[in-house]
């Protein structure tokens, strides 16, 4: 930032915070500072009043006219035209110079508007992006300074820079109403997406440790707009920001305009989300879900699993029947779960609109599975007393009515459409694994003699981590069959590659080329289903572990995680990768999150020893041994925990436990040896050092 700004007969010294007019220094309260530096540094526009006030009183909710203080002292001391009104929209500076005084963002200069025949509106064809940050309120509630203080960085350094670099023109920049016009539409999609990719990127920074969550929620629209004293009003303006209001958690909605102006364009996947109706506008719209993606995916012939592949459930609509009238209430909650459980590649999810005549009914569970063709129900109620709401849950195996899963949320209508995401996420990762649970248990008390290839990757599930049994064995025979049946079945292929993986890692074949056939699996997967979650997170950590490509790695997880965020194996596998880099805070929040989302995963041992490779390589050792005691005591046989123990059990002087250790690891792999394995090993260094010190030490031969 500018540290001195010259305009006309004013400087303002940013660093010292000090005001000098004429030459001579003027006293300036605080905040009427913060405002004056707010107009300076934006002086290329308008700014409106709410950014003023989330400017100069971050965090804090104060009446208008404290600002209409600041600007009074303000015009006191640099003249009364020195601060212009702009009437309904807000202020701007009107000092000499101010057009030059923040060169370091490199804005472009202001488009100058049309000559207008007198009496005529002027109107436009415009792009126009309207967000917000999800669940402000609350966050500003949580911790006022801390929310203050992450909006400031993300305007600043996310925003702000780049706008002007995409051609766009910033109207009102605050943490609840971001609005910005285009000349292109393009350019407004390519910006949007590009602020999602950025934000995701930074909420993984050591930096965003320390700050609010934040996720933002962007509209796009194109339309025409009428130009009012420099304001945008119009139909553009109302689907951007209806479009904004229904959007949840990093997420881009746009229209079919927008998605027929950029097709061919930019390679982005649009998902179709239906017919939504626009409040503003009073009619229906197309929306899309618009993601970064293949070209393929554009033009909508991206392969999806059928059927027969899948798991199928319907999440019938809740009962509002406490909140008379208000069966739409429900009804958001409904479609949002549907929409979160859609982006498990592992559910066929019945649609919204095949399900809504059961609501307000009461129904035979069991008959309405089977005209929907489903095993498994998601039903809830809820009950509403004022902003207050609670919600109740529940997953039912549809065949015997058995409750599988429930679950009591409670929040506020403070802020709806967050909530309404919060639950979605916690369903859809909640249910997931109860319903392949449940899918194994079933074909497991089934014959053999007919299974097709779904059966077989189920069988597959139940041996996939007794590792170095016979059920192990059979587990990698059931994919290889699988594949064998349906060679375009992207998720037998994704658990095949897992399957070599988990092979070459715990050290149960001495052949190489194991490692080359998951690479090859993993990436097949991929290439089937570009929009599978969990083949994207085993892709990345196959990359990780047989080519040491980090950064490719993690940027198939942060696909992976755009797809599904509520996907807790790739969080899982990009906290793995990121231990193995030495990246320990960023590990830990990851894995952690995943546990989170799936509190009574199969894959809990795993991710305990994600935890404990992550505090080895921060050098948290003590942290390490408890993390990875925890990992064996729900898997014994789990060679990955063994080998980072031992060396943490070295660290901490625990030396005949390690030894103890050491020798059983070596019952069970007698072909091991420290140099062998550091060669493939995908721990960095100076970490791998450390690693391969503490298992010599523990006698483990070289």
């Amino acid at each position: 930032m500018t540290q001195v700004m010259t305009l006309g007969s004013v400087e303002i010294r940013v660093a010292e915070r000090k005001l000098i007019v004429d030459g001579t220094p003027v006293a300036l309260g605080a905040r009427a500072f913060d405002v004056l530096l707010a107009l300076a540094e934006r002086s290329d526009r308008v700014v409106s009043k709410a950014e003023l006030l989330d400017l100069g009183w971050p965090g804090i909710v104060v009446e208008e006219n404290n600002l209409t203080v600041q600007i009074s002292t303000l015009r006191r001391l640099l003249g009364h035209d020195a601060i212009v009104t702009v009437t309904g929209r807000g202020y701007r500076l009107a000092l000499a110079g101010t057009g030059a005084a923040r060169t370091d963002l490199q804005r472009p200069p202001p488009v100058p508007a049309p000559d207008v025949a007198a009496g005529r509106l002027e109107r436009r064809l415009a792009a126009i992006v309207q967000a917000d940050v999800v669940g402000w309120p609350r966050l500003v509630a949580r911790d006022p300074m801390r929310a203050a203080n992450t909006w400031r960085r993300i305007r600043q350094d996310l925003i702000e820079r780049s706008v002007p670099r995409f051609g766009g023109r910033l109207i009102e920049l605050t943490a609840e109403r971001v609005q910005i016009e285009f000349g292109s539409v393009v350019e407004a999609v390519a910006w949007s997406l590009q602020l999602q990719v950025l934000l995701t990127e930074w909420r993984a920074t050591p930096d965003a440790a320390e700050s609010a969550s934040v996720h933002m929620r962007i509209g796009i629209a194109v339309d025409d707009v009428i130009v009012d004293d420099g304001k945008l009003v119009g139909d553009g303006v109302n689907v951007a920001a209806d479009l904004q209001h229904i959007a949840a958690h990093d997420e881009v909605l746009t229209t079919q305009k927008v998605r027929d102006f950029v097709m061919h364009k930019l390679d982005a996947v649009f998902d179709p989300r239906g017919e939504r109706l626009m409040p503003r506008l009073q009619r229906p719209v197309q929306v899309f879900r618009i993601d970064a993606g293949s070209r393929a995916a554009v033009r909508g012939d991206a392969p999806r699993a059928p059927l027969a592949r899948v798991a199928s459930i319907a999440v019938l609509p809740f009962d509002a029947s406490g909140a008379v009238g208000e069966a739409y209430f429900g009804d958001g909650f409904t479609e949002e779960i549907i929409a979160t459980l859609s982006l498990n590649r592992a559910l066929f999810v019945i649609a919204h609109s095949s399900t809504l005549r059961f609501r307000g009914n009461e129904v035979d569970l069991t008959a309405v599975a089977d005209e929907l063709g489903v095993r498994y129900l998601v039903i809830g109620g809820l009950r509403r007393s004022g902003a207050q709401v609670r919600l109740n849950v529940s997953l039912v195996y549809a065949p015997d009515q058995r409750v599988l899963w429930h679950e009591r949320f409670d929040g506020s209508t403070d802020d709806l459409f967050g909530f309404q995401a919060e639950i979605a996420a916690s369903v859809a990762a909640a249910v997931a694994p109860q319903v392949q649970d449940e899918e194994v248990a079933r074909v497991r008390h089934r014959p053999t003699e007919h299974y097709g290839a779904y059966d077989c990757v189920l069988r597959a599930l139940a041996g996939l981590y007794q590792l170095g049994s016979a059920e192990f064995d059979t587990a990698g025979d059931m994919l290889k069959h699988a594949i064998a049946l349906d060679p375009g079945y992207a998720q037998a292929h994704a658990h095949l590659a897992w399957w070599y993986t988990l092979r070459v890692g715990e050290g149960l074949t001495s052949d190489r080329s194991e490692g080359a056939l998951a690479l090859e699996h993993a990436m097949r997967a991929v290439r089937l289903d570009g929009r599978d979650a969990w083949a994207l997170s085993v892709a990345g950590y196959v990359t990780t572990l047989q080519e040491r490509r980090y950064q490719q790695a993690l940027e198939m997880y942060e696909q992976a995680l755009a797809i599904n965020p509520s996907c807790a194996a790739a969080w899982a596998r990009s906290a793995a990768t990121l231990s193995y880099m030495g990246r320990c805070d960023e590990s830990m929040e990851r894995v952690q999150r995943a546990m989170r989302l799936s509190p009574f995963d199969q894959h809990m041992f795993w991710h305990l020893t994600i935890c404990g490779g992550a505090c080895f390589v921060g050098r948290r050792y003590d942290e390490a041994a408890g993390w990875l005691g925890k990992a064996l005591r729900l898997n014994p046989r789990f060679n990955g925990a063994r080998r980072v123990q031992i060396a943490a059990l070295v660290r901490i002087g625990e030396l005949a436990e390690a030894r103890e250790l050491a020798q059983a690891l070596l019952a069970e792999t007698p072909d091991f040896s420290v140099a062998a394995f550091g060669r493939w090993s995908p721990m960095q260094q100076p970490y791998l050092d450390d690693l391969l010190q503490g298992l010599r030490h523990a006698g483990l031969p070289d």
